[in-house]
């Protein structure tokens, strides 16, 4: 094991042993902010609490070219967990521990990079990601800092990633009148049947988007995930719930998909609503997202990182990118073992980011 890695797994086994659950986040300015001030000697350090367990800290030290951001707060354990999700254990070839993939890996790499290395570097650590709630990057952001590019940290096996879709969720309701079910209805009485009806045509409208692409993703990703109402069989449905997701490529129009999954059948939905929108890596259209893409990974060419391919899971990366900013994502461990019981990060991939972004610090380019 080099002293590299070595330190990387101090750090984690901390990091790993603060409860920052996302739910129901309760993390103060305390605790894991005041450990990781304490690994950051040499750094201009400033702790921000946004408000309802969000928190950022941001350490600079010299004059860095690009940002490193990464999340600390974690999903909630499972019950299906074999060990104490917060006491770190090192099993094989692997780390396990709660939020040891997703992505405290990566933060521990950044503070022990941080202490083995003098050269320029950015952090920005932030605890809102698993809470669709980025009111901590909207505050960086609203800040104005310059940098060439954010690199934020999720699990992409040590791979550059420079685009992945955005995502939608949607609550719409709709309206029929109750009745007895024994007579000829018409399209407007029931409310499940309107609802059935959306359905078929939200299927058919994605489906005819398959020819789309974009950096390798193809296709509209749609997804009903919940419907309700309705009382009996022999009774007009007068009510009906649907909850639905959608995941476009960069370069599609959100808006555009919002407004014409609303009006695909008559009647329309009672209600409509859009619940969370995280959008696409990159951003803009077609011409301005490709352009970001190909800066991006400009960026990763310089700085040693190889470019993987796009991925079909969301990250702030994106909200970067909306701010105006290159971005793209980079970090140890595979989306595969995040979010999971016994959560795992494998230690080759730890020592390749970390020995990566020391060749990165060390050399003066960060």
């Amino acid at each position: 094991m080099s002293a590299l890695l070595d330190a990387t797994l101090k750090h984690l086994k901390a990091l790993v042993g603060y409860d920052t659950r996302n739910p129901p986040r309760n993390i103060g300015t305390g605790d894991i902010f005041d450990y990781l001030r304490e690994q950051l000697p040499g750094f201009t350090v400033k702790v921000t609490d946004h408000g309802a367990g969000a928190v950022t800290l941001y350490a600079v030290r010299g004059t860095p070219k690009y940002l490193f951001n990464v999340h600390l707060d974690t999903v909630p354990d499972s019950p299906h967990w074999t060990c104490d999700p917060h006491v770190l254990k090192i099993e094989g070839d692997r780390a396990i521990g709660l939020g040891a993939c997703d992505i405290k890996g990566a933060a521990a790499a950044l503070v022990a990079v941080a202490n083995a290395s003098l050269g320029d570097l950015a952090l920005l650590f932030s605890t809102d990601e698993e809470a669709n709630d980025p009111r901590c990057i909207a505050a960086f952001l609203a800040q104005g800092h310059a940098y060439d590019a954010v690199i934020v940290a999720e699990p992409t096996r040590c791979e550059a990633v420079l685009a992945h879709r955005g995502i939608h969720s949607v609550q719409m309701s709709f309206a029929g009148q109750a009745g007895h079910a024994s007579g000829e209805l018409r399209p407007s009485d029931s409310a499940l049947h309107q609802a059935i009806r959306w359905g078929a045509a939200a299927l058919d409208y994605v489906e005819r988007q398959s020819h789309e692409r974009f950096g390798g993703l193809t296709g509209l990703r749609f997804n009903v995930g919940r419907v309700e109402g309705g009382i009996k069989a022999n009774m007009i449905a007068p009510t009906a719930d649907v909850r639905f997701g959608f995941r476009p490529l960069p370069s599609m129009d959100p808006d555009h998909l919002l407004e014409t999954f609303r009006t695909l059948v008559d009647p329309q939905p009672a209600t409509y609503a859009e619940l969370f929108r995280g959008m696409s890596l990159p951003a803009g259209d077609n011409a301005t997202a490709e352009a970001r893409r190909l800066a991006a990974r400009d960026i990763a060419d310089e700085l040693g990182i190889p470019v993987g391919n796009a991925v079909n899971f969301w990250t702030e990366a994106a909200l970067f990118s909306a701010g105006g900013h290159i971005s793209f994502v980079y970090g140890p461990g595979d989306i595969a073992q995040a979010h999971t019981a016994d959560e795992w990060v494998a230690l080759d991939q730890l020592q390749t980011y970390v020995d990566t972004l020391y060749e990165i610090v060390n050399r003066g380019i960060a």
